[in-house]
């Protein structure tokens, strides 16, 4: 019997699960396979092994494994497969697929320019965009955010979209806002490139009012989220791998 396992991040925010959670089930409904968990890959229980158990115990022979991740770094490459792994030692009678993060999409591109016209500010001419993605020592995540930010360029036209992270490799965030504080910025959007509500999310919103920009030209936006493009991208996903 075929059975979904879904792998959300996790974090210590509350709020952040429940957004999770509240969205995975949203999904559920979407899915024509009667055996759907949700796990997280830290902070939160249950864990992915936790999760699978769950799936066996209400019959599942195969589980697909459906992370909620943005890019393909560590977590993917890494650490669901090592669980993957410890669960197929558990249960080595079902068979595991895993599915593919989010990665390069259109409907994420334009989910980013989505959050920087609800600010509800004319786009002027010159307008920069920087994007602040979470990070991973992964070089492959640096390269695919560079991507994401000239298509971002290409398609809606900004002066300049470039991306920094809160860690790991690539240009830093901190790097990032040091560099604006010393240009003449006309008008920037920042948009963190993330999925939900955590400690990263309020960690950028204290360093970016520290600084005391002018707020008319260095504008945060929201993250990502789970909106309508974030959900159809998810199903696409899940569709892959239950084929």
């Amino acid at each position: 019997m075929q059975a979904i396992l879904y792998v959300g991040h996790g974090t210590r925010v509350k709020q952040g699960v429940d957004e999770a959670i509240q969205f995975i089930e949203s999904i559920k409904q979407e899915i024509p396979v009667t055996i759907q968990e949700i796990s997280f890959l830290e902070l939160v229980e249950p864990d992915i092994v936790q999760g699978v158990g769950r799936c066996v115990e209400q019959g599942a022979t195969q589980i697909a494994i459906v992370p909620l991740l943005l890019l393909t770094a560590q977590h993917a490459k890494e650490d669901i497969p090592l669980e993957i792994e410890k669960a197929r030692q558990l249960y080595p009678h079902v068979q595991f697929t895993l599915g593919r993060p989010f990665g390069i999409h259109d409907k994420l591109i334009e989910t980013i320019y989505k959050r920087i016209v609800e600010q509800q500010i004319e786009i002027s001419h010159d307008a920069e965009v920087l994007l602040i993605g979470r990070g991973s020592s992964d070089t492959a995540v640096a390269r695919d955010m560079q991507k994401i930010s000239g298509f971002v360029r290409n398609k809606f036209g900004f002066h300049s979209v470039d991306a920094c992270f809160l860690y790991g490799a690539g240009p830093a965030f901190q790097d990032a806002l040091e560099t604006i504080k010393k240009r003449d910025v006309k008008q920037l959007f920042i948009v963190p490139y993330l999925l939900f509500s955590g400690l990263l999310s309020r960690g950028i919103e204290k360093d970016i009012a520290a600084l005391q920009f002018d707020r008319s030209r260095v504008v945060l936006c929201a993250s990502l989220g789970y909106d309508d493009n974030v959900r159809q991208v998810l199903i696409e996903r899940v569709q892959e791998v239950i084929k």
